[in-house]
């Protein structure tokens, strides 16, 4: 990519405060009409305070050696986003059960797609594992749980100019301000390297960016350049976001040739308060723990950790060293067995053999999205349908649940669609 024309950073013509002034003028005509497939910068004008906290950003930003000429085109018709501020202070209202967050990861969709994800990119998941030794099926699981195998990134809808959203969160993000003109800054030195321009830098409210959702910090140390075509681009470039997945995950302490851990069998009477206790598998098969599929361990001297994440009466696991890899991209034990067991799903594995204990029947993705159907139709509304629980739909549910004097859970349950089929 050619590099942009540069501003002397001493003495230029042109002060710092009317060359963002200006790109803002300019910005906001471009921003109001809309590129195609891009989230807006801005909504309307953009407030001083605004371009005064861009403005106090530079003696930071030039410190790490950016120019003002990228400074300014960063931040070209950028205004603040309030949605992304809702966000950051607004606590949500429930806490999703982890079956129900598995339900979604391991959904049959994402598993169909991921499959053929391994078939269509059989040659360059070779090279990676070769290069990285890490497990194919697992970077290819966290790209269908980051962003759908990219396909969220094409719609704007769901995506965050990159630079918008941090700039909003330094200059009013509350306690994650800090955060924000951090990584803020971080972006800044990513576009001083033309990796990507500030424009198409897409990603989450809170600045995860590309299609496996690196922080801009994670981005710097991790990122790489795997087509070879000169560019860390993990927004298109399909080789170089899986790349680098494997790359953050080999230099967190991916262990080649071991998977992620096992679901097992407890036996009768064990002491659940072990959870979180660490030893040899050959150890824990010693006090009766075997594993759910039935097979051996293949490794019993591997250190494995106790994981009980619906309590005694639901599955067991024994995680291994590579769980806490996962964990450093996303440090949520729901998160970390999301990936494993998409993987093992991916790799064709089946479903954990232990029910959860759920309280009710679950309903399959197909289910799901007739549910969601059938409380739009009677006055809930929601802005999908596409077979996926979250918050909205768990609000719709409780809020139908609350009107026809039902207990109040939340449940996208089979009991619940036969309510609604029945009228």
């Amino acid at each position: 990519m050619p590099k942009m024309s540069r501003i002397a950073r001493g003495g230029a013509a042109l002060s710092l405060a009317a060359l963002i002034a200006g790109c803002a003028i300019l910005g906001n005509d471009f921003a109001s009409s809309g590129a195609p497939g891009l989230p807006p910068l801005s909504d309307g004008p953009i407030p001083p305070a605004f371009t005064a906290f861009v403005e106090s950003q530079w003696p930071a930003a030039e410190a790490r050696g950016v120019t003002r000429a990228t400074f300014a085109a960063a931040f070209r018709g950028v205004g603040p986003d309030e949605d992304v501020l809702a966000k950051a202070t607004i606590q949500p209202e429930f806490s999703r059960a982890i079956w129900d967050y598995l339900d979604d990861m391991a959904a049959e969709s994402r598993i169909a797609t991921g499959r053929d994800m391994l078939v269509r990119h059989r040659a360059l998941l070779d090279r990676i594992e070769a290069t990285y030794g890490v497990d194919r099926h697992v970077v290819v699981a966290i790209w269908g749980m980051e962003s759908s195998y990219g396909a969220i990134l094409r719609d704007p809808t769901k995506v965050k100019n990159v630079v918008r959203a941090l700039a909003t969160l330094g200059w009013r993000g509350g306690s994650r301000a800090a955060y924000g003109r951090q990584q803020l800054n971080a972006v800044l030195r990513i576009l001083e390297h033309h990796d990507v321009d500030a424009r198409h830098m897409t990603g989450s409210w809170a600045g995860a960016m590309g299609q496996t959702q690196f922080i801009p910090t994670t981005y710097l140390a991790y990122a790489v350049d795997f087509d070879g075509d000169g560019r860390r681009d993990i927004w298109t470039s399909v080789p170089d976001a899986l790349a680098s997945t494997a790359n953050y995950l080999r230099k967190s302490g991916w262990q080649a040739g071991a998977t992620w851990g096992y679901e097992v069998v407890l036996p009768p009477g064990f002491d659940s308060s072990l959870e979180g206790r660490s030893a040899s598998l050959a150890d824990w098969t010693a006090r009766g723990v075997v594993r759910a599929a039935g097979s051996a361990f293949p490794r019993p001297g591997d250190q494995a950790t106790l994981l009980l994440p619906a309590g005694p009466g639901g599955p067991a696991f024994l995680t291994l060293r590579n769980f806490q890899a996962i964990k450093r991209y996303n440090n949520a034990n729901a998160y970390a067995l999301g990936v494993g067991h998409l993987a093992d799903r991916l790799a064709g594995g089946g479903p954990f053999v232990k029910p959860w204990p759920r309280g009710y029947t679950p309903l399959d993705e197909a289910g799901r999205a007739e549910l969601q159907s059938r409380l739009n139709a009677i006055g809930f509304p929601l802005e999908k349908i596409d077979g996926k629980v979250g918050p909205q739909t768990v609000a719709a549910i409780r809020a139908f649940e609350a009107q026809r004097g039902l207990a109040v859970t939340g449940n996208a349950s089979l009991e619940l669609l036969t309510l609604l089929r029945n009228g």
